[in-house]
């Protein structure tokens, strides 16, 4: 395992990470999410991603009560949670990033993940209805009381970032320094366009989710027989119609080919590919079988291989590349 720097900041972050998404508390059991934790704990993985919003508060304690009953130390690895949702909000003050659920949050997310202090936190959307200087002092407190050592953003736009920063440099505060958006080869435009003057301006660091798309770049939607696939959950219906597209069955058969050319699996190219970014801080992988994640914990062995010719065929097959705009 290789270890990066995430962003501007001093902070090692292993090349690939691990997260409960869908899985923790709701898609696997107790057991099989220690499997899938020691796994990747013994590989060299040393950030866990979680937020408030994943099953409602169960992924955290699933994954507080593992941390709680291994014996690693706690400065051997990095735990993030994320706020906004809330943990089945269901009245107006449980959700946003005003001050009031941001703080409370923060204090329930370490309740459930039995720790003393986040290494992350991140603001999971932006908030439309607080002001963007409310969540910069409250997070910026939160880090000065030791309950959160660094913050950030996930899905947020340049802009709504450096809005962050201005805020955060006019009244000399903390401010954000890792973002975590969505980055695959079907989506594409945030992290390589959207943030590119940004890495250079703030030092950005990324912690992208969904590498595979959600698996649908491991080939296996081609069919698309299993009930119990991702894919095919009613709470992200909203994915699978962006991707369950015969355009992009072709691109994962044409993908697939060249993947098996190289010897290897397109599983493993996917999370290669995305390493192959230089402003990717970390990659974050999700499972649900322990041979799932043994694979594409391997993906590291397959970066070498993407040589720049590779990588132009895959951008051929791919037919995609976001267009900067003209300066």
């Amino acid at each position: 395992m290789e270890y990066r720097r995430m962003g501007k900041t001093g902070l090692p972050i292993s090349e690939l990470s691990f997260g409960s998404w869908i899985t923790f508390g709701n898609q696997i059991d107790y057991k099989l999410s220690e499997s899938l934790m020691d796994m990747a704990y013994d590989a060299g993985v040393n950030f866990f991603d979680n937020a408030e919003v994943y099953a409602a508060g169960e992924s955290e304690r699933v994954m507080g009560d593992i941390l709680s009953k291994r014996t690693w130390s706690r400065d051997s690895y990095i735990l993030s949670s994320k706020v906004f949702f809330g943990a089945g909000a269901k009245v107006p003050t449980q959700k946003g990033l005003h001050r009031k659920h941001v703080v409370e949050a923060c204090n329930q997310a370490l309740t459930r993940l039995k720790t003393d202090y986040l290494d992350l936190y991140f603001c999971h959307r932006p908030d439309k209805e607080t002001p963007i200087e409310e969540t910069v002092w409250t997070m910026h407190q939160l880090i000065l009381q030791g309950k959160v050592l660094y913050w950030g953003t996930s899905e947020w736009s340049a802009q709504e970032i450096m809005e962050a920063h201005a805020v955060a440099q006019r009244y000399n505060l903390i401010g954000p320094v890792v973002e975590q958006p969505q980055y695959n080869m079907l989506v594409r435009d945030k992290v390589e366009v959207e943030y590119s003057q940004i890495y250079k301006t703030t030092g950005l660091g990324t912690t992208i989710w969904s590498p595979l798309a959600s698996g649908f770049l491991t080939g296996k939607y081609k069919n698309n027989t299993d009930p119990n696939a991702r894919l095919n959950r009613g709470e992200l219906g909203w994915l699978a119609e962006r991707l369950l597209q015969e355009q992009n069955h072709i691109i994962v058969d044409k993908l697939s080919s060249l993947a098996a050319d190289l010897g290897t699996s397109l599983p493993k190219v996917g999370v290669a590919w995305c390493l192959k970014n230089p402003n990717v801080s970390t990659v974050i992988l999700g499972a649900t079988k322990p041979q799932q994640l043994q694979e594409t914990l391997q993906a590291t062995e397959v970066v070498p291989l993407l040589t720049p010719e590779i990588m132009e065929q895959i951008e051929r097959i791919l037919n995609n590349k976001p267009q900067h705009p003209p300066y």
